[in-house]
């Protein structure tokens, strides 16, 4: 069999054919999905199918992944949604309170095909269309469950919406949670303390769900309505991309983390308003953190504003780049979006703390607070610079940021990917060399990366275990 009949039996090669989720940082949750007591997992390792349950083969891909503050959910190819990690608020979404150091499937979501899943601190929410339906008409129903969602079970959550309205995507904060229409219309609920909600008023206690109706354009206009096409909640703030390319920011601001030169109210917008700084860019992702934010343009350049006392913008330790030092305190940001690189960007996402982008050359890389080794392969606290995290092998889908932890899923679309999973598969210290140097005249450059991180790794480790030893003697 030649090349070309092999392709003519796995498909058109844009097609995945085989996924891996990476995940590392802090562990004390079991947020990693791995056993270890260790609560610093520096290393991205792959999770290997046998730990969902699933033998050889079967749910080979995956869909979507995503991180909450000591919680992870990922999205098999068949549509399952598993969890595992912290579960003191029902996040797992299993019925109970205990928390789990290993994936499980959501027994409760089995009618349903889920396609996409969000974390928040301590919630989850996903979005999935019956198994058995009626006709061919698409559908995304949502799911909510955890903290302030009423239940630890999932439950069925139409909110402001219309039943039956496609929801498009959802994204979950720490005390708030907001949802998009395939219509481009957005609803909220949760806590509105600091105005989150997009309402043009705090509130206090929980609040029902309702359609956020008024985007100020222009501080001297009255506002309107904007058709939405990305959204994404940060602690207690949120961002939305409006079908022109701007960015739209409210709730709390205190970091800089709306991205305005001033606010409306003290420390606080309670109505979306106009990223005005990023005129000029088509913008077509946003993530938010706990205090930062990212927006993503379509020519791949990165911007960032907020919180950066741990590094999160990526620019470096107390500079004169920072805007404001409040009450000289050790609180660094900038309110206003900086360009942190100009191009190349594919994918951004944010934690708690920590940032995490991939490039158009595969490339992954982290920064800010590194504690449990979330943000950068080297072991400072801060990675307060783009730092490259080399232990990934394939085509880059998903990033995600969480509290203390990152995940990661990748795609092997070609038959090259194919033959690097088989290699890290069976990748050892006797044969990483001859494989390293096979990855290197091959140009399987993330492959190459592995095998040299992994040699200097066991290296470490094989003398460290050697000095143990002869101390002893």
């Amino acid at each position: 069999m030649d090349i070309d009949d092999f392709f003519g039996i796995i498909g058109p090669v844009s097609v995945p054919r085989k996924s891996a989720i990476y995940v590392w940082g802090y562990n004390h949750s079991g947020q990693t999905g791995r056993k270890e007591d260790n609560d610093q997992l520096r290393i991205p390792k792959q999770l290997p199918p046998e730990l969902f349950g699933c033998p050889a083969g079967l749910n080979a891909r995956w869909l979507d992944v995503a991180c909450g503050r000591e919680h992870t959910a990922a999205v098999a190819s068949d549509g399952s949604l598993f969890t595992w990690g912290a579960n003191d608020f029902g996040q797992l979404g299993d019925g109970t309170e205990n928390g789990r150091k290993y994936p499980k499937k959501v027994k409760q979501l089995q009618s349903e095909f889920v396609k996409s899943v969000s974390c928040g601190a301590h919630c989850t929410a996903c979005i999935a269309e019956p198994r058995e339906r009626d006709g061919t008409k698409p559908s995304g129903r949502l799911w909510v469950w955890g903290q302030n969602q009423a239940s630890n079970l999932p439950r069925l959550f139409w909110g402001a919406f219309k039943p039956d309205t496609i929801i498009h995507e959802v994204s979950c904060g720490a005390a708030h949670a907001v949802a998009l229409s395939e219509d481009g219309l957005l609803q909220a609920w949760g806590y509105n303390e600091y105005g989150q909600l997009g309402r043009g008023v705090t509130c206090e206690g929980l609040q029902r769900a309702r359609m956020i109706t008024a985007y100020a354009k222009f501080l001297d206009e009255t506002p309107e309505l904007v058709k939405i096409t990305k959204v994404s909640c940060g602690e207690y703030h949120t961002a939305a991309i409006s079908d022109k390319g701007e960015v739209y920011t409210w709730g709390l601001g205190n970091m800089g983390q709306l991205g305005h030169s001033s606010l409306q109210y003290g420390d606080k917008e309670l109505l979306p308003r106009r990223v005005v700084a990023l005129d000029g860019n088509f913008v077509k992702n946003v993530a938010c953190g706990g205090v930062h934010s990212c927006a993503l343009t379509k020519e791949g350049a990165l911007y960032a504003w907020g919180g950066s006392q741990a590094g999160q913008l990526g620019l470096g330790p107390q500079t004169g780049f920072f805007s404001c030092v409040p009450n000289d305190s050790q609180t660094f940001f900038r309110n206003i979006p900086v360009l942190v690189i100009p191009k190349g960007v594919r994918l951004v996402a944010c934690g708690h703390c920590h940032t995490l982008i991939s490039t158009r050359d595969g490339r992954i890389h982290g920064w800010g607070y590194n504690n449990y080794g979330q943000a950068a392969n080297g072991k400072s606290t801060y990675a307060w610079f783009p730092s490259p995290i080399d232990w990934c092998v394939g085509e880059v889908r998903k990033l995600a940021a969480g509290g203390g932890h990152s995940a990661v899923l990748t795609d092997a679309c070609s038959l090259k990917e194919l033959c690097e999973f088989m290699l890290v598969e069976n990748l050892s210290l006797s044969n990483a060399s001859e494989i390293e140097d096979v990855a290197s005249r091959t140009s399987s450059d993330a492959l190459a990366r592995l095998c040299a991180r992994l040699r200097e790794y066991l290296q470490i480790a094989e003398d460290r275990a050697k000095d143990a030893m002869n101390s002893k003697i």
